[in-house]
């Protein structure tokens, strides 16, 4: 099915890319910002009056909606294969994730933070939709998205593949800061609300926490993720 891509960043990001597009709808008056990108793609567009646009489209669509093909989701095993070249990759599990908005978020911190891939379960999680796209503001077009349907089964090949996989617990003891990064590395972040499946935290080599001093006792999954993720690039890459 089709995804529709609301938002400047996005758009640009697609159509910059090879990445195939399907329609453009464009506000009235906003062609001229679009057209030296819009004008080589050999596809339909519409321009339609302010009325028509907003009605047709709800949200911040800062004039443009792009209509592309769905992302295309690598498998675990050509996920392995496309970064075997990579010393150290560092690739994020995510464990029932199903908030579109920090789906979107944890895949633009992701590609920032130089992650080889972002594992997304097949079922009760969010899928790619235009809304993650959007939040992703053009990340979603630089980064390998792998999907798997059982989680465990997926930490135990990757052991085999030689990752350490680091899942993230309140009630661990050992800090996120004592993650071992010269290797190859997978964090599992867990869901909004119960964090880590049972299963899956006993999967795991160890798990780590985040320490906290306030009276809040947990964090945002996607403020969690990109923690990590920044932490590990920086005494990855810290001289």
């Amino acid at each position: 099915m089709p995804i529709q891509i609301y938002g400047k960043n996005s758009a640009i990001e697609v159509l910059k890319s090879s990445k195939t597009v399907l329609k453009a709808y464009v506000l009235e008056g906003s062609m001229p910002e679009y057209q030296a990108l819009l004008k080589p793609r050999n596809m339909p567009i519409e321009v339609l009056p302010k009325g028509k646009f907003i009605k047709q489209f709800e949200g911040n669509h800062q004039g443009i909606v792009l209509e592309i093909p769905d992302y295309p989701l690598l498998s675990l095993e050509e996920y392995l294969i496309t970064t075997k070249d990579i010393v150290q990759p560092l690739l994020v599990i995510l464990d029932g994730i199903e908030d579109p908005h920090n789906l979107g978020a944890i895949i633009r911190c992701g590609e920032a933070a130089g992650v080889s891939g972002i594992v997304i379960p097949k079922n009760r999680a969010a899928g790619v939709t235009g809304t993650v796209v959007k939040v992703a503001s053009g990340a979603m077009e630089h980064i390998r998205l792998v999907e798997v349907v059982n989680i465990t089964q997926t930490i135990e090949k990757l052991k085999k593949s030689g990752y350490w996989i680091v899942g993230t617990s309140i009630d661990a003891s050992t800090p996120y800061t004592q993650i071992a990064v010269d290797t190859k590395l997978a964090i599992v972040i867990g869901s909004e609300g119960k964090g880590l499946s049972r299963l899956v935290k006993e999967s795991v080599d160890y798990n780590v926490v985040i320490p906290m001093v306030g009276k809040a006792n947990s964090l945002n999954a996607s403020v969690s993720a990109a923690i990590i993720m920044f932490d590990i690039l920086r005494r990855r890459t810290i001289q």
